[in-house]
């Protein structure tokens, strides 16, 4: 305790002494800062885009002013701002940009870089916060892993469940009814390994795999009116590079796609969603609940083909009413005919876009450097390449926010080692805004110590409600529910 007290005293004291910049010497460039927030475009309700300046500096000043009014000055080691400052300075300039003025202090001398703008949308985030995956880079063992969520207003993160609960558990996939945490799904592999399904606080451990499907229930999406899962399930395997530039493969000796009725646990399948010769995967309802979207490629010989698995986007018509599946399947983009491979398809809620990712093979794109976002415009049937977001190294895993403003994606760039999380906004035509790093307090700190990489996120209206500790205890208990397929 008491390092920590003459810490924080030797801070104040630091930052007290530190007069503001006199006369500083003009620097014609941008500040190198870390994360590059430089023109980003972001919601009034994030938390502070705190960051680090890159060139050597002893004291870093900013001076952050308002196009609607109201400054705000942070000084110290790097940008650190006050949260309540910050929230009441974006609230104010909501629609209208932020100019910041970057000083750094090496000796006696005071440099002072071009300034630089961020933009406040008009449009709400329309979220509490994120939740999402951490993992390490390791494949034979599952190690430290959990769900975690993380509140955007400000830097606070905490876990909904971690594998210390029960040794030897993975983790995967936490998927919320339309970022509604009142009804939410995820799936355990390990000894005990079972599909969790809560509605509103009640919880439900379903057997890990069923006889009839082959598989576990896996990749699930909620129907709009929350009276239904998609699943697909999977015998999935994994291989290991021997070249320098990849590491692993992902991919599946067989795989269907299915709906999944919570209240009579039935499986509703359909012949047309489990075909000999070909691999359903990743369902997801259109928002009005009537279209089911889906991955789907030819069955190659594995592992010596793994090259030739491509897929494709397709769809069924759904009736929610009788829980049965149309008698076509139409092909929605042909990703195949571009020598490519689509993945992790995502309609935006308000019917509009579709997401989805592109790479060379397979349908793990997220460790593929390859890997590209797209985006589908479902009125016109025309899709393009997100230029504007994308990198050159893995971008993949999206999601989107309630109202179809907000997308959040994972992304390689930062390292090219690890995978975290980027935030964009979307306009009326479908064009995004440059993606920006998910805030930290410190973040050149947080980032270069962190050894996890981020997956699976997703946008959360409110924080989610579950108790890790019951829920560990039953995950070792063997009391299951077993799941029946509709004749």
């Amino acid at each position: 305790m008491l390092m920590v007290i003459l810490s924080t005293i030797h801070c104040s004291l630091f930052t007290s002494c530190t007069s503001r910049p006199e006369n500083p010497s003009k620097v014609g460039r941008l500040p190198e800062i870390y994360p590059d927030y430089a023109g980003v475009t972001i919601p009034a309700e994030i938390a502070p885009l705190n960051f680090n300046v890159r060139d050597s500096a002893e004291v870093v000043d900013v001076t952050v002013r308002g196009s609607k009014g109201g400054e705000m000055h942070a000084q110290g080691g790097f940008a650190d701002f006050d949260i309540d400052d910050w929230h009441a300075l974006t609230a104010r300039n909501k629609g209208g940009e932020l100019t910041f003025t970057v000083c750094t202090r090496e000796g006696d001398g005071w440099k002072q870089y071009r300034d630089f703008k961020v933009y406040v949308s008009p449009h709400a985030m329309d979220a509490w916060g994120l939740t999402y995956r951490r993992i390490a880079p390791g494949y034979e063992v599952f190690s430290h892993m959990g769900l975690y969520q993380r509140d955007l207003s400000s830097f606070s993160e905490t876990a909904i469940l971690e594998n210390t609960q029960v040794p030897g558990m993975c983790v995967n996939c936490h998927t919320a009814h339309r970022t509604d945490p009142s009804r939410f799904v995820f799936h355990v592999r390990g000894d005990h390994g079972a599909t969790m399904v809560q509605m509103d606080g009640r919880r439900e451990w379903l057997k890990a795999s069923n006889d009839q499907l082959g598989g576990s229930m896996v990749y699930p999406y909620w129907h709009p009116s929350g009276k239904y899962c998609a699943f697909s399930t999977n015998q999935t395997r994994q291989g290991f590079h021997v070249v320098h530039d990849e590491r692993i493969e992902v991919f599946d000796l067989k795989s269907d796609v299915f709906v999944y009725n919570p209240e009579t646990h039935e499986i509703i399948s359909d012949p047309l969603l489990e075909t000999k010769d070909w691999n359903e995967n990743s369902p997801v309802f259109s928002p009005d609940g009537r279209t089911l979207y889906y991955m789907t490629c030819r069955q190659q010989e594995y592992p010596a083909h793994f090259k030739d698995e491509k897929y494709n986007l397709c769809r069924i018509a759904f009736d929610p009413e009788t829980a049965s599946f149309g008698a076509t399947v139409d092909t929605v983009f042909n990703a195949v005919k571009m020598g490519k491979s689509l993945t992790w398809p995502r309609p935006s809620y308000d019917g509009r876009w579709l997401l989805f990712t592109l790479a060379d093979y397979g349908y793990f794109s997220i460790w593929h450097n390859e890997s590209q976002q797209w985006l589908l415009d479902l009125r016109t049937g025309q899709a393009r390449e997100l230029t504007e977001v994308n990198s050159d190294k893995a971008d993949s895993y999206h999601n989107w926010s309630a109202n179809s403003r907000w997308i959040v994606f994972t992304s390689r760039r930062d390292d090219g080692l690890y995978s975290r999380l980027y935030l964009a906004q979307i306009d009326d035509r479908g064009r995004f805004t440059k993606p920006f790093l998910l805030p930290q307090r410190n973040p050149q700190e947080y980032y270069s110590e962190s050894l996890y990489s981020f997956n699976t996120p997703d946008f959360t209206l409110l924080p989610v409600s579950f108790d890790a500790n019951a829920a560990g205890r039953e995950i070792s208990s063997d009391r299951r529910v077993a799941t029946k397929v509709r004749k």
